[in-house]
């Protein structure tokens, strides 16, 4: 069984899409595959409830325990590899890695991007593409490498900057697309494991 193990932070709507993607789908069957776990680095995230109540083993890790990024790292490579994870996916995941916890999962860990890479990488993605005059913006799903956004890029979803959007308008209409585009891209990648 190929098995997927999803990072969270949050309301994990992401991993949600996935997860019923999955089910849908009939990933198990169809394409000898799982989401194996979600962990997530707060107790509070909203996505763990979703997970658990879908049968998906969930962890916790606490990134405010840990002295510096590179413990907290450390220790979650053995959280994340207790599960035997063929694919690593952030979906809403609010930590910057270290290149070491990268390398140790590199060419099998994603990440999706509320921006057209490579424009407007790191935060404030959807005010910085109104402010900058834009016509279009959108969602990327990258592979994750050491530099921060920046990974070749498999997926993307365009979206239309509309008169009068807000930052929060827009968002709300990437979020729709993304749902979209990350199971699919997902799933792509687990059919060329």
């Amino acid at each position: 069984m190929k098995n997927i193990v999803i990072l969270i932070s949050g309301g994990g709507s992401n991993m949600a899409a996935i997860v019923r993607a999955s089910q849908q789908q009939n990933w198990a069957k169809q394409y000898n595959a799982r989401v194996a776990a979600v962990v997530s680095n707060k107790a509070e995230a909203q996505g763990l409830a979703f997970a658990r109540d879908n049968g998906i083993a969930t962890e916790v890790l606490d990134h405010r325990q840990f002295d510096s990024r590179e413990a907290f790292d450390a220790q979650l490579m053995q959280v994340i590899d207790r599960h035997a994870p063929d694919l690593v996916v952030l979906a809403g995941f609010m930590r910057i890695l270290t290149p070491g916890f990268v390398a140790h999962y590199e060419g099998r860990m994603v990440n999706i991007h509320p921006s057209l890479l490579p424009a407007f990488t790191g935060l404030h993605t959807h005010q910085r593409a109104i402010a900058a005059g834009c016509k279009f913006a959108g969602a990327t799903v990258h592979r994750v490498t050491a530099e921060l956004d920046v990974g070749p890029i498999l997926e993307q979803a365009v979206v239309p900057i509309l008169p009068g959007d807000t930052a929060e308008a827009l968002a709300a209409r990437v979020l729709v697309q993304e749902h979209v585009i990350y199971p699919r891209a997902v799933l792509n990648l687990l059919k060329n494991r």
